[in-house]
């Protein structure tokens, strides 16, 4: 009697043991079978690419007069994308590029209209709260505008030039740019540097945010501001364009460093890994200078250090 009550109450803890084993792998497997596609499972099952650009980023991003996806970030996406179908083994994999507002172009990536932004973002903390980055594809920085005809004190002190740490001079210094105004673009790091800087060394200007790169050269041309503060590479590329090009000056100075870098949906490491990647073959082959040069002239060894720094081994 003693033996087959035993045999009872081993045979219910065994099915005891069975029901909370199933019921702890319930959830699990119901999570796997709900969880949304990753970014390179869409790409397969769907055979498109969508790249996310900006239209008034160059010379990183814009549309070129035939009203294509063009810059020195469309084309390091264009070797990503070859780089997914290769690796994907995919027949045909179709490029869409799809065009985003400075506003929008994050919102894009976490609602899923976009795989990848190949834009000239800055990897800040905070943007890594709504969004993933690939490993640096610029060395990037605030740079500052002025007129050719503005002030040498003006440019000196801009620029860096003079006895910064003496008293006198930081005084003098504050006060000349106390009688200035200021541009910069709205929402961007270089707003936010600009506001600590004026902040840190206690200077009450006016500073005029603007929406547009376009925008904030323009104003600086009809002399509604002074200085016009900016990623410095795009303020290059303005001034050369622009028809009033003898008129403007880039201030010899780099205030800030921000490696800048592609944007991706977060949590889909596989995406970000396949970026990575792509890009880090592209450093390490030297084949980044060829498109470096197409965007900003031959890369200098400064440039081609940042490269190589970046590159992760296979």
């Amino acid at each position: 009697m003693h033996g087959a009550h035993s045999a009872a109450w081993r045979h219910g803890v065994a099915i005891a043991v069975c029901t909370i084993a199933m019921l702890t792998t319930m959830p699990l497997t119901l999570a796997q079978a709900t969880r949304p596609a990753g970014t390179l499972d869409r790409i397969r099952q769907s055979g498109r690419f969508r790249l996310g650009y900006r239209e008034d980023a160059r010379p990183f991003s814009y549309k070129n007069e035939s009203g294509q996806a063009a810059g020195y970030s469309v084309a390091l996406c264009q070797k990503v994308a070859d780089d997914v179908k290769r690796e994907r083994q995919l027949p045909v994999l179709t490029v869409e590029w799809v065009p985003v507002s400075f506003d929008g172009r994050f919102r894009a990536l976490k609602e899923g209209r976009i795989d990848l932004l190949c834009g000239a973002d800055t990897v800040t903390l905070a943007r890594r709260q709504d969004v993933a980055f690939s490993i640096p594809i610029f060395p990037g920085g605030i740079g500052a505008l002025v007129r050719t005809d503005a002030p040498a004190r003006l440019r000196e002190v801009l620029a860096g030039r003079g006895q910064v740490f003496h008293p006198v001079w930081r005084a003098s210094a504050t006060t000349l740019l106390q009688s200035r105004a200021f541009s910069v673009v709205a929402g961007t790091t270089a707003e936010t540097w600009l506001k600590q800087r004026m902040s840190d060394l206690e200077v009450v200007a006016d500073v005029a945010p603007v929406n547009a790169y376009e925008t904030g050269l323009g104003g600086l041309l009809d002399r509604k501001s002074d200085v016009f503060f900016g990623e410095r590479a795009i303020l290059l590329d303005a001034a050369r364009r622009s028809p009033s090009a003898r008129d403007l000056t880039l201030v010899d100075r780099l205030f800030t460093f921000e490696p800048l870098a592609f944007a991706l949906g977060r949590g889909d490491d596989d995406s970000r890994l396949l970026v990575d990647r792509a890009l880090s073959r592209l450093y390490r082959s030297g084949a980044i200078g060829g498109v470096y040069a197409n965007a900003f002239g031959e890369p200098d060894e400064n440039a081609l250090t940042f490269f190589r720094w970046n590159a992760l081994p296979d």
